[in-house]
């Protein structure tokens, strides 16, 4: 999870991109799997923008404050791994990009510098780039602003359409994390076959550290967490005249420091069925029955190094928070030969 406004997941969605049809779909095909699963994109309606917002300011929660010391006081370091020695104008492409509080500090550094660039962030959120573009126009003047509203890859093919100017690509907030390590390879392969060799992608990790501190920034003593996850319930229940009984389900998030994955669950506390009207679906779930909610996965620097170079990029650097906790690393996207 991340701190802006909108969640830069890369399945994001809200109410105006989804139809009851497909949340009965995909709520169907998670609840009866083994073990049963919710899919996170549906986590982020009002209420749960707003919880997220609220998690974002708990003491517990950690990643946001350490990649947001990297962005405003590394801002230069930044901006020097991006330029290089090349002077070439750029496109700054960021995935996801939500309110951009973070590349905010990046932004205003390059216009101030009079850098030749164009910055193009991708958002599912039609709402967020129109949003971005009142916002950045206003607070960084000088900006120049071409806002991708759709599907990451989509628009990186848009994005190369556009212009043949050499892509840097953001990828912020540990997102990454927010898929198994395989579909992160996979992901870092489809984004390498968006781009062309010699194109950036400055991509944050979370990185393994003493296993309480990740277990309490899941575990937030205000209940945050436990709300933001229950609310998916809720929204169920709202949009699809399901009959969940909150009250019946606890979370539980629980942290392996040798695989590195944090994961959280909702545990279903007696036999009970549940209806989901429609649907036309009824679900029946055992007393300690689990639901998976979504996972944070924590890598050493070593294992997004394997990453970048099994999935085609060179890592040529790493900028990490005061505390090393997190790091922001930058990939080249090295020549592939096809033949």
């Amino acid at each position: 999870m991340n701190i802006e406004t909108l969640p830069i997941n890369m399945n994001y969605t809200d109410d105006k991109h989804v139809s009851v049809n497909k949340f009965c779909e995909d709520v169907i095909s998670g609840l009866t799997s083994s073990p049963k699963r919710l899919d996170s994109k549906y986590f982020y309606d009002a209420t749960g923008d707003r919880l997220f917002q609220d998690l974002m300011e708990c003491p517990e929660y950690y990643p946001t404050k350490c990649e947001l010391d990297i962005f405003a006081n590394q801002t230069e370091a930044l901006a020097n791994a991006i330029i290089g020695d090349k002077g070439d104008e750029f496109d700054l492409i960021e995935l996801g990009a939500g309110d951009a509080m973070k590349s905010s500090y990046l932004l205003s550094h390059l216009v101030n510098k009079g850098i030749n660039f164009t910055y193009l962030p991708i958002d599912i959120s039609a709402n967020v780039i129109e949003l971005l573009d009142n916002e950045l126009s206003e607070n960084i003047p000088g900006l120049i602003f071409r806002g991708l509203n759709g599907e990451y890859f989509d628009m990186l093919k848009k994005a190369a359409a556009l212009s043949n100017k050499r892509k840097v690509v953001l990828f912020l907030g540990s997102n990454i994390g927010n898929m198994p390590i395989a579909d992160a390879e996979n992901f870092c392969f489809k984004l390498r076959d968006n781009l062309s060799h010699g194109d950036m992608v400055i991509i944050g990790f979370d990185l393994k550290k003493n296993p309480k501190i990740i277990l309490d920034a899941y575990n937030d003593k205000g209940g945050i967490t436990k709300n933001f996850n229950l609310n998916l319930l809720k929204r169920i229940n709202r949009e699809l005249n399901a009959d969940f009984n909150l009250g019946q389900f606890d979370h539980y998030p629980v942290y392996d420091p040798e695989t590195g994955a944090c994961k959280s669950y909702l545990i279903s506390l007696s036999d009970q069925q549940v209806n989901l009207g429609s649907c036309n679906k009824s679900i029946r779930f055992h007393k300690d029955e689990v639901i998976f909610m979504e996972i944070s996965q924590k890598f050493t620097v070593q294992q997004t190094k394997d990453i970048a170079i099994s999935t085609g990029f060179s890592p040529v650097d790493y900028l990490f928070d005061t505390r090393e906790w997190f790091t922001d690393a930058i990939w080249l996207a090295r020549y592939i030969s096809y033949i």
